[in-house]
């Protein structure tokens, strides 16, 4: 019995010492000090600077703490020189640590946390909540494991892009994706604002956009085929805009969470709800509709494919360009980053290689081919943007044709965009499909939304941003992109985005030679732990089986693994559940014939931890590849 009691109590001790080692992203360094200390009511946040966004990120953390049962105090001369939060500015530059980089260190006494900028004071705060446990009881002292902290990132660009087109998303509800982005040390918010199926922001020049591109008929379930068109007569009711006070306000609830908002409006194609407003601004001027997810185009393979309904501006008539500056010109105003998205990806050109006045303009102008009058295109958008004070990024198709002097790539078609144009000397954000595309499903299919591709935790926290054949001076960073064709809410966006944005911050602001997989997960589940506490949905996909069928002979096997340690897996084949009185899984097995599924499930210490899978097997053989 007292063995047991003192298993129990060096359990529970080791449980709260990985709480308090559990830091996403890791830290550059950290080193753990044999000493507590002591958070209560009578700790005093003392704030030694002059600078007024150090009050903002203050409060912030104050507020948190509140929630956690916990009320400072906040002053700018300490009072005592034990039991205190001291936020404070190098007197000298470090010049390792940057901008975003910080040292905090915990000892019995005080919580010192030391920066050159304030944007790195806020961020040493986000990893001093991590190190303060969840769900105390209301006024309960809370004890933190001693640490030195010096940290900084890997790359300036950090980003996570949210589409707002496919469905939209309310301010609270964008606050609430910054919110926990910031918290992770994600510092740009990639705004997907326009698109065929909504245009999501208000410019006053071009009320329609607004008025018409913003609404869509309501349609529910799958997009494709099973959506149809609008009918005649049928009101559009689904949709909304931010205005431009909103946005206004969204811009400064990021910046108080040192997150830059790189807006995208996405041109030539993509742009029906546009055309929808405004059609006279496609080559055959035929009204348009907001497409609420039917389909209308057709895709053959290796990022082929044919519009059904134009959704392209035309290129060679001037008042799109006209059109363009009225719409730069109130979004750079708006957004203060130095940066705008101007789209460029998926544009079909069949509408403009039928035109017979584009024909002409282009025998006219030595344009060659289609590609190279999108490049003309974006050359000409690139000097709209940089007239505004601004610098244009696009996706990697801007690359095609020649690609505008000044403009940054963002390569999200594998590396070889982003490889092309930091060859040519310009910047570059990778965000290949392979390892950042967050709408991807995360699981096994039969418990998860089914899509086109898959991409699972372990493979997001192996991609690397910084090519061998590349110099890294152009490499601005990485990004994880979540669109929302299947993700019609904010919870369900969250359980989209996380865990696998905890992998991509890690390999964005970590070194890469501290990047462990083992290491990572153990950390990852801590988190887990913090979601549910938060009432904030994650995905825990990684805790299932990975179930890989396969022909031996005229045998159907099926292999089963999991990436996360000390895991054991429990199966049947023959119809009986629950599963914990199945098999133990030890190695591969012949699924045989007949009227069976197969059931399986992930547990550790006798207890499950995964999802109990369910596959018939006439779905087991379709697996087979």
């Amino acid at each position: 019995m007292k063995k047991l009691l003192l298993t129990l109590i060096i359990s529970l001790i080791l449980n709260e010492m990985n709480a308090q080692n559990s830091i996403i992203p890791i830290p550059v360094n950290q080193e753990i000090i044999n000493e507590n200390f002591i958070l209560d009511s009578n700790t005093n946040l003392i704030n030694t600077t002059d600078d007024s966004q150090i009050d903002s990120y203050s409060q912030q953390f104050l507020e948190f703490l509140n929630t956690q049962g916990i009320i400072l105090s906040q002053s700018e001369k300490p009072k005592k020189k034990n039991n205190s939060i001291e936020l404070s500015y190098f007197k000298n530059l470090k010049s390792e640590l940057g901008e975003e980089g910080y040292e905090l260190k915990v000892t019995k006494d005080k919580i010192q946390l030391t920066a050159n900028k304030s944007s790195g004071i806020f961020n040493g705060l986000q990893t001093l909540r991590q190190l303060i446990p969840l769900n105390n009881k209301q006024g309960e002292a809370i004890e933190i494991q001693g640490y030195k902290i010096v940290d900084y990132p890997r790359f300036a660009w950090r980003g996570l892009m949210l589409d707002v087109s496919r469905h939209f998303f309310s301010v609270e509800e964008v606050k609430a994706y910054l919110d926990k982005m910031s918290q992770y040390k994600l510092n740009v918010f990639h705004w997907h604002l326009t698109d065929d199926q909504g245009w999501r922001i208000e410019i006053k020049s071009l009320p329609r956009l607004t008025e018409i591109g913003a609404w869509r008929v309501e349609r529910h379930g799958r997009f494709g085929t099973e959506r149809t068109p609008p009918k005649k007569g049928e009101k559009a009711t689904y949709g909304g805009f931010y205005t431009q006070e909103q946005i206004k306000d969204i811009v400064k609830y990021a910046a108080d969470r040192n997150i830059t908002i790189v807006p995208e409006i996405d041109i030539p194609g993509h742009s029906m709800a546009a055309l929808a407003a405004y059609p006279d601004l496609s080559t055959k001027k035929e009204p348009k509709y907001v497409a609420p997810g039917s389909k209308f185009s057709e895709w053959y393979g290796d990022g082929k494919f044919k519009m059904l309904i134009e959704n392209t501006v035309n290129p060679i008539d001037e008042k799109v360009y006209e059109f363009i500056d009225k719409v730069f010109t109130e979004v750079a105003e708006l957004f203060p980053g130095q940066y705008i998205h101007m789209g460029g990806d998926e544009a079909y050109h069949g509408y403009w290689e039928e035109d017979s006045d584009v024909q002409k303009f282009m025998l006219k102008n030595n344009i060659k081919d289609s590609h190279e009058l999108q490049s003309y295109f974006v050359k000409r958008v690139e000097k709209i943007i940089s007239s505004k004070g601004k610098k244009m990024i696009g996706w990697d198709e801007i690359l095609e044709g020649g690609l505008a002097d000044g403009a940054a790539v963002m390569s999200w078609r594998g590396m070889k965009g982003g490889i092309e144009a930091a060859k040519m000397g310009h910047k570059v954000v990778m965000s290949p499909t392979t390892y950042a595309y967050l709408d991807y499903t995360q699981g096994d299919s039969s418990v998860e939304n089914k899509i086109y591709a898959s991409l699972s935790l372990e493979k997001s926290y192996s991609f690397e941003p910084i090519p061998e054949e590349v110099d890294p001076k152009y490499i601005l960073g990485g990004q994880g992109n979540l669109w929302t064709e299947v993700v019609p809410n904010i919870q369900y966006a969250f359980y989209m985005t996380y865990p696998r944005a905890f992998a991509l911050s890690e390999t964005f602001w970590s070194p890469k030679e501290s990047k462990d997989w083992d290491n990572f997960i153990t950390r990852t589940e801590h988190h887990f732990n913090r979601f549910d506490l938060e009432n904030t949905n994650i995905s825990k996909a990684v805790l299932d089986p990975i179930i890989n069928i396969y022909k031996d002979g005229d045998k159907l096997m099926c292999k089963l693994e999991n990436s996360v340690p000390n895991t054991e897996i429990y199966y049947t084949i023959d119809n009986t559940y629950p599963v914990k009185f199945g098999e133990k899984y030890t190695k591969p097995f012949q699924i045989p014939i007949g009227n069976l599924s197969l059931r399986t499930q992930t547990f550790r210490n006798k207890k499950p931890i995964g999802r109990e899978l369910l596959i018939h097997r006439t779905d087991l053989v379709k697996r087979v590849k």
